[in-house]
């Protein structure tokens, strides 16, 4: 993978959780206006927020307990990947796919958060959460499984790679990916309040300062209620963070919608130009004003 290109437009989708739809088709629809209104605003890649699919939550059945929900909404994941796979050729657009959950290869615990990449080419990626909250890991709540990969991928002449929401804030995955010579991670991420929200944009601006990347984040705000009365808190917002560097505007931020906890309509599109050619050639050169190159710790000895 040679990467070359000097800028790519991202766009991000924060999205407003309770802006749900009848039935997957309709909610497909949706999708796609906002890949459409990415594409017509010159993004290259839609990034959707992490747990997309509790959407679909609100057409669930009104007996539904809370503990078959990731069951339920796992039996759907492949209708709505049929829906909303082809958006990507069909705009010209990559699209990341927010997340939903799938059947682990082995069934114990049966279910992985997975987070899905179209590609305009046919092309297509996943990454399996590497690390789950308390609810997502429970037994007796949502019983996901963990994944154990983190793919790089071409995007457009770009070295990308996805995280999920708490992959971003593991200091020790950072070191293993610094010498992976990633230009952009993108983070779709779901958070119920402002303390989750602050958790993950804050790391994710470190992660940026660390691997002398850029990092694209991205979560839902909202409340949704399902037809069997659970309800759903979400609070974040969406930003680019870049490394802290003077030739890059000093302070990490590129540009951001500042977290929210409710609003009206689909949610905001964040549209912007990550300048992964600039980042790139600070990493190669090991130019950046005080960055000591992918150090990983070794030979420290705590005492």
């Amino acid at each position: 993978m040679t990467a070359t290109r000097e800028t790519i437009r991202v766009a991000l989708w924060c999205t407003r959780l309770g802006h749900v739809a009848p039935d997957l088709e309709r909610w497909a629809a949706a999708v796609e206006a906002k890949v459409a209104e990415a594409a017509a605003q010159g993004a290259e890649v839609l990034v959707v927020p992490e747990w997309i699919a509790k959407q679909w939550l609100a057409f669930a059945p009104d007996d539904l307990a809370g503990r078959d929900e990731v069951a339920w909404l796992a039996e759907r994941t492949p209708e709505a990947l049929k829906l909303i796979r082809p958006l990507a050729a069909r705009h010209g657009i990559a699209l990341v796919a927010g997340s939903m959950p799938v059947h682990s290869p082995d069934d114990s615990p049966p279910w992985l958060n997975r987070a899905h990449v179209f590609l305009p080419d046919g092309g297509e990626v996943h990454h399996d959460k590497l690390c789950l909250v308390p609810s997502e890991r429970e037994p007796d709540d949502w019983n996901l499984s963990t994944g154990t990969v983190v793919r790089t991928f071409d995007l457009n002449g770009v070295r990308a790679a996805i995280l999920i929401c708490l992959d971003i804030e593991l200091p020790a995955l950072s070191a293993r990916l610094a010498s992976a010579g990633i230009d952009m991670l993108l983070v779709p991420s779901y958070t119920s309040r402002l303390s989750g929200y602050s958790r993950v944009f804050s790391c994710a601006r470190a992660r940026a300062v660390e691997l002398l990347s850029a990092v694209c984040v991205v979560g839902c705000f909202g409340e949704l209620r399902t037809a069997n009365g659970t309800v759903f808190q979400s609070t974040a917002g969406a930003a680019v963070y870049v490394p802290c560097e003077p030739d890059l505007g000093m302070t990490g931020i590129l540009d951001e919608i500042p977290p929210r906890a409710a609003g009206e309509g689909p949610g905001p599109l964040l549209a912007s130009d990550v300048p992964v050619g600039r980042i790139r050639a600070m990493r190669s050169e090991s130019s950046g004003e005080v960055w000591p190159g992918a150090w990983d710790a070794s030979g420290i000895t705590v005492v």
